[in-house]
């Protein structure tokens, strides 16, 4: 019997891309992919915002056959958000900077001083809000409140209304695009691509502040 070649395209699936992902696991991909980012330090280089915002706009329009539910989409992916930062939260409790002092991975190691200096600046509630809309901190951030020993009470109410207001928002937000825009499936890979794009600029931000501490520091 020939090979199911649909079979095999459902099998080659780009992590790295927010459409591949939905089209191969719909909400339920939301869900994993949110909770790797947000609670597993392997998970920082994962597509979060333009996960969300894409499947935002999937709900109100079909892309390669692909359309959403968005209550299902909104439920996935709180629980995704809400669920990993706790989960990082307790991995930083139990395992300490010890975690992060072991990787190599300049990224992380950056992500990890950057949100140690967002707790120290800002407090346990702003900066556990403010991470979640910054790549890569928001992976770090979590594990290293734990490590700080910040009080479970505290950093589960914040990373309650930090985790919300992040993916129900970034969802929503790309919910009134679709719904406002006519035909917006003609336009969706240059939007998700102005997504990625956007969502990048902060990693690069925060990359050439740390170049610059570093300059001074020399």
């Amino acid at each position: 019997m020939a090979p199911d070649p649909t079979g095999v395209h459902q099998l080659a699936v780009n992590i790295l891309d927010a459409n591949s992902l939905l089209a191969a696991f719909g909400a339920l991909g939301i869900l994993v992919v949110l909770f790797a980012e947000t609670g597993l330090l392997v998970g920082f280089f994962l597509p979060g915002d333009s996960l969300l915002f894409t499947a935002g706009l999937l709900c109100t329009t079909s892309k390669n056959g692909v359309h959403l539910n968005l209550g299902a989409v909104l439920v996935c992916a709180a629980v995704g958000a809400l669920l990993g930062a706790q989960v990082g939260y307790l991995i930083g409790l139990k395992g300490g900077k010890a975690l992060l002092t072991r990787t190599n991975n300049k990224h992380l190691l950056a992500g990890a001083d950057r949100a140690e200096e967002i707790l120290a600046k800002y407090g346990y509630a702003k900066a556990i809000v403010l991470a979640r809309f910054i790549p890569v901190v928001r992976t770090v951030l979590n594990p290293m409140a734990g490590a700080l020993n910040v009080p479970v009470k505290t950093f589960t109410l914040w990373q309650v209304v930090g985790g919300l207001l992040w993916s129900v928002g970034v969802t929503m937000a790309g919910y009134a695009l679709g719904s406002s825009i006519p035909d917006i499936d003609k336009y969706l890979l240059p939007i998700i691509g102005l997504i990625v794009v956007v969502s990048v600029i902060p990693i690069g931000l925060e990359l050439m502040r740390s170049r610059k501490s570093s300059a001074s520091a020399e």
